[in-house]
């Protein structure tokens, strides 16, 4: 394995996908360096392929009988999700890096894309009224304090040493990358410790949040949202143009029509499907798409199995929460989009011939790992979200908490971005032709 296997989080994702210097054609275009041709896809891992496959159906079915159509849905959108996460690479681990190091804007542009489709059809459907299985979709704003701040800073941080974001985690988990699922482990480690220190958690000083429909209505708030994304792309086009970041080493795919199921897809259109089926889990389920409340869950499930009562923890003692721990893991809307995540990237990957399992991780990559892990856990709670939550999701319903999200999770990602040498773990560097 090699030095840096933390990048494989999301491997290659953003600037390292052979599309990402396409958006803005030769405007962005590196003009002293050479994109390399992506190489052939391998055979594909026909095992894992087939495993995942029958799990995929196995669960399908046990979760339709056992906990009705709606979360059954809910569980083949999440297997949608993994297939589209791997193919296209999509992540943002890597594409802040890449943005932080250097000045490579492509991913933040395919986030842009993301974020404002998303917009679009959260605006359709919540101001419509537009829902499936007798659900209305709402948005909710997010609070804006210390706990946003400092947990999306932890968050950005985290990212860099764990090598992924929570989508990125497990989608990256699905194609085998063993590093990744220490990350893993360490997410769901700090979900716990927060949810055990929750009382001190608690007490943080916030305000209440704003959603930008109550001030200027639905449409008014999808126009200030592509406006606002807009100027991002804008900027990030300027800084990529002065800065001239070389491409990074591209992903292996297979051919034409193949290209679909064994291939590599432009990062754009990986952006595209992506906001479709986020839009999907706010029609079915009438939230938004989330993740990392799955974690805490999980691992208070763990705890319960152990001997633990984590349920006398004042957490788990508010009635919302009480009733997701007293419900199964199967019925509950993150944890079923986050498995089915997990077990169609791993489809994905054996069809592509890329799902494999590393057995030598350096301790320093296993020590990064565990320990961005417990700090993104504890940095996605405070601030009540993730990549996908709080900033896909609070952006894209017009929450002013989501812009504030990015803006710290930015910083966190260029103090993590110091950090990762310390775990001999490489960042990108203008002179580097690949990354």
């Amino acid at each position: 394995m090699s030095a840096t296997p933390a990048d494989t989080g999301e491997p290659e994702t953003g600037a390292g996908h052979p599309s990402a210097h396409r958006l803005g054609g030769p405007l962005v275009a590196p003009t002293s360096h050479i994109r390399p041709a992506p190489p052939e896809a391998p055979p594909v891992r026909t095992a894992p392929v087939v495993v995942a496959g029958l799990l995929a159906l196995a669960l399908s079915w046990h979760v339709w009988l056992a906990h009705g159509a709606q979360q059954a849905t809910l569980l083949v959108i999440g297997l949608g999700l993994g297939v589209t996460l791997f193919h296209s690479r999509f992540g943002f681990t890597s594409a802040w890096r890449q943005l932080v190091s250097v000045g490579n804007g492509s991913g933040l542009r395919a986030h842009a894309l993301l974020i404002g489709t998303t917009a679009t059809l959260v605006t359709l459907l919540i101001g419509t009224g537009t829902g499936l299985f007798g659900t209305t979709p709402s948005a909710a704003a997010g609070d804006i304090g210390l706990p946003l701040f400092l947990g999306a800073f932890l968050f950005g941080l985290g990212m860099q040493l764990g090598g992924a974001c929570a989508s990125g985690t497990l989608f990256a988990v699905g194609s085998g990358q063993s590093t990744i699922v220490l990350t893993l482990g360490g997410f769901v480690a700090g979900s716990v410790l927060y949810t055990w220190q929750y009382g001190w958690f608690d007490s943080l000083p916030t305000v209440p949040g704003a959603l930008l429909s109550d001030h200027v209505g639905w449409f008014g708030s999808w126009l200030v949202t592509l406006t606002a994304l807009g100027l991002v792309v804008l900027v990030s086009v300027a800084v990529q143009r002065r800065r001239d970041p070389p491409p990074v080493g591209a992903v292996p795919t297979a051919r034409g029509a193949a290209r679909v199921l064994r291939g590599s897809w432009p990062m754009l259109v990986g952006a595209v499907v992506l906001a479709v089926l986020a839009a999907a889990v706010l029609l079915v389920s009438g939230g938004t798409w989330g993740v990392t409340n799955a974690f805490g869950l999980w691992g208070a499930k763990l705890l319960q199995v152990l001997g633990a009562q984590p349920e006398q923890w004042a957490f788990w003692q508010e009635p919302g929460n009480a009733e997701m721990l007293a419900s199964p893991v199967l019925a509950h809307k993150n944890s079923l989009t986050n498995i089915g995540i997990m077990v169609g990237a791993a489809i994905a990957a054996g069809a592509a011939g890329a799902w494999r399992l590393h057995r030598h991780i350096p301790w320093r990559t296993a020590l990064a790992a565990v320990l961005g892990g417990v700090i993104m856990g504890v940095g996605a709670r405070l601030a009540s979200g993730c990549n996908i939550g709080a900033y896909l999701g609070g952006i894209s319903t017009g929450s002013v908490s989501g812009w504030l999200w990015a803006v710290a999770a930015l910083v966190g990602t260029w103090v993590g971005l110091r950090l990762r040498p310390l775990f001999g773990l490489a960042n990108p560097r203008p002179s580097d032709g690949a990354c």
